[in-house]
């Protein structure tokens, strides 16, 4: 199993020598690591290039997170790709362990695991409704993102058969990619925390972009309609982009933001029908 270990970042010298680390660290060790440095002003390259010499630094215009690490996944030489944010951190044996999870199960291309939470440099608890689960797994991810990026472990296949990170979402890009790969393929599951990963910060995506289900509902529309799902997924599909289209609606309501209310209300009667049992058969 060869293992690249892509590393996207941008102003994060702060926190990206914790996560190299963490890969150096690693019981089983990665063939390489790539960072991808998407624009960074504050000494980023000279930080690579002082206490990390065997990691490979490529560094591009800022392009978002999905340009970095679409840029990494190209330029990898392994077939298998691990990624992992800057401001996160793998615990010793979460390569170890995912070589095991995949031995075990030997047809599956996507393993991630089970991880810890930390915020404002506190443990926090996961709700319920973040809990993470193996196998087939797509309905699960409908209504929220369910696999961390820094949790997963894909081989490359994927990427040339399901395409890569979206560019042109500025956020939810990992929930649009777990929708096409779950959509017909099974994960593997670590359930012991393999990761730590640390938020509250201010410059995450969720912060600074208002409403992040109008993303997850392009991500649906896209699903719905590239035509792999079953009939089954694609009314559970719907059902979810109806849901998720009539929250915005009613919030843009309340806010004066009639043109935006019409908009996501358009979207609710588009797919509202779709989102019932029987649909699919009734449009053959």
């Amino acid at each position: 199993m060869h293992i690249s270990v892509v590393v996207p970042t941008f102003n994060r010298a702060h926190t990206l020598p914790r996560a190299l680390d963490s890969i150096l660290c690693q019981s089983l060790p990665a063939t390489e690591i790539i960072v991808v440095d998407d624009g960074s002003q504050d000494g980023t390259g000279d930080l690579i290039r002082r206490r990390y010499p065997q990691v490979r630094y490529l560094r591009q215009p800022n392009g978002g997170v999905s340009s970095a690490r679409n840029r990494g996944i190209s330029a990898a030489n392994g077939d298998w790709i691990a990624l992992l944010d800057s401001d996160d951190a793998w615990l010793p044996d979460k390569l170890a362990a995912q070589r095991a999870a995949l031995g075990e199960h030997p047809d599956i291309r996507l393993c991630h695991t089970q991880e810890i939470w930390i915020r404002h440099g506190c443990q926090v608890n996961q709700m319920d409704k973040h809990a993470k689960s193996g196998g087939y797994i797509f309905r699960a991810c409908l209504p929220r993102c369910v696999i961390s990026p820094s949790a997963t472990l894909l081989h490359r296949s994927l990427f040339d058969e399901l395409g890569i990170f979206d560019e042109d979402l500025p956020a939810c890009e990992d929930y649009d990619l777990w929708l096409r790969i779950c959509a017909t393929e099974p994960v593997a599951f670590v359930p012991v925390p393999q990761i730590r990963k640390y938020g509250g910060h201010v410059d995450q995506l969720s912060r600074k972009h208002w409403g992040m289900d109008r993303f997850r509902i392009r991500a649906l529309e896209k699903i719905i309609g590239l035509g792999r799902l079953d009939a089954g997924d694609r009314a559970a599909a719907c059902a979810m982009l109806v849901r998720k289209a009539g929250i915005l609606a009613a919030g843009a309501r309340k806010r004066g933001h009639v043109e935006r209310a019409v908009y996501y209300e358009s979207k609710q009667a588009e797919y509202a029908d779709l989102s019932e049992p029987g649909a699919e058969r009734r449009m053959r």
